[in-house]
């Protein structure tokens, strides 16, 4: 991803770079592991202080979205890693197997013996499961509940995606519990750290949301004459949205945006004949003029990112629970 700041946008500089990393990292726009230009370096292709760089680093390192590796420079963090179990854990587990073999030989079983007997025991467990739960976090309802149906959409037949908001997790005692009760708790790289503070017993994941087909169409059949607004919910989403809306309508040439509750709002609103709003700034809906068409700034579960971390998590195997074995005879 290039990065790449717009001095149009009515948002502070610092802000802007924040943005364009966080927001990156959560729209797929960075891949986990990417190496990061240093401090020096991307001040430089900005033409930004040095300074306006180290204390946006700085904060999206304490916010787990980057490390910096010894000798090597800033990158990506592998951040949508399933959290491993306490160490504690799997050495108590182990703990009790070795005092299980030990009793097992005491009593003359074989190790054939022995792990026939744990097969049998976990495949009489296998009916008793009750169905799958994975909860989707996200910040708004509507496009939460989307989120969910597109996961649940690529998932196994029995696996129920129950959609929460942030505010609801935060607010709700009997939605954290529902949360605390799934399986697997999916949110955006750059709400996991908050979403696993808030479930420090869940397995919280994040996945990368990528442009919906729908939204992308809607752009790129835009009359190249139209006068384009945008409008972000929040300001450090405005330059990778606006990127983004200039990548799918690149033959639209009058742009402007700006984020809610700032007085650039106003221009866009009134100059505009074609606006794009973000997810969660509905409330511009009322304010636009008969005839004006609104583009919602959609976006999706990254199909990759649900196959490749999302439905391994929920196979058998996840569990370490085997399939039950046909007889060779």
């Amino acid at each position: 991803m290039k990065l790449q700041i717009d001095r149009e946008l009515p948002v502070p500089l610092g802000l802007q770079v924040k943005g364009l990393i966080e927001y990156g990292i959560a729209c797929g726009e960075l891949s986990p592991g990417e190496r990061l230009p240093s401090v020096r370096e991307l001040a430089e292709r900005l033409a930004v202080a040095p300074m306006t760089v180290a204390l946006v680093y700085r904060g999206l390192r304490e916010a787990g979205l980057i490390e910096t590796r010894r000798g090597r420079g800033c990158f990506v963090a592998e951040s949508s890693e399933p959290r491993q179990r306490p160490r504690t854990e799997i050495a108590e587990i182990q703990r009790r197997l070795d005092h299980l073999i030990d009793d097992a030989a005491a009593i003359g079983l074989t190790p054939a013996d022995l792990t026939g007997m744990v097969q049998a025991c976990l495949s009489q467990r296998r009916p008793r499961r009750r169905a799958r739960s994975v909860v989707m976090l996200g910040l708004f309802r509507d496009a939460t509940r989307a989120y969910a149906a597109a996961i649940q959409s690529r998932l196994p037949p029995g696996t129920a995606v129950q959609p929460l908001t942030m505010d609801e997790l935060r607010g709700d005692d009997s939605a954290r519990r529902r949360a605390a009760e799934a399986e697997l708790v999916v949110t955006f790289p750059n709400r996991q750290r908050e979403a696993a503070a808030l479930l420090p017993d869940s397995r919280v994941i994040a996945i990368r949301f990528i442009p919906s087909e729908e939204t992308r169409r809607a752009l790129a059949g835009l009359d190249p004459l139209a006068r384009l607004g945008i409008a972000s919910r929040f300001a450090d989403f405005l330059p990778i949205m606006k990127s983004g809306v200039q990548r799918f309508a690149p033959h639209v040439r009058q742009v402007v945006a700006a984020a809610l509750g700032t007085p650039a709002l106003e221009t866009v609103i009134d100059q505009s004949d074609v606006v794009v709003l973000s997810t969660g700034a509905e409330s511009v809906l009322p304010r636009l003029r008969p005839g004006v068409r609104a583009i919602e700034y959609r976006h999706s579960p990254d199909p990759v990112d649900v196959d490749q971390q999302i439905v391994p998590l929920l196979s058998p195997e996840a569990e370490g629970i085997a399939e039950p074995q046909e007889a060779v005879p």
